[in-house]
């Protein structure tokens, strides 16, 4: 599930384990070198390049796995 796989790239980048779908991206500490990371992980890993308006525009976990999900549903 897309949802899962982009968590844990939150929780590795972010250096948590405690985040919820709906949890901030800069609440938690986000900011753009780490947002930068997470771009590349979503690449690697998801095969996927969300730009980074997208990710400003869809900070939490949930809203920025339903853009990934839109951009490839069969992710």
């Amino acid at each position: 599930m897309t949802a899962d796989r982009v968590r844990a790239i939150w929780c590795r980048e972010l250096g948590r384990d405690d985040i919820a779908p709906d949890d901030d991206f800069f609440a938690l500490g986000g900011q753009s070198l780490i947002m930068v990371k997470i771009q590349g992980a979503f690449m690697e890993e998801l095969d996927v390049e969300v730009p980074m308006d997208q990710m400003f525009l869809h900070p939490t976990v949930a809203s920025i796995s339903a853009y990934i999900e839109s951009l490839c549903p069969t992710a």
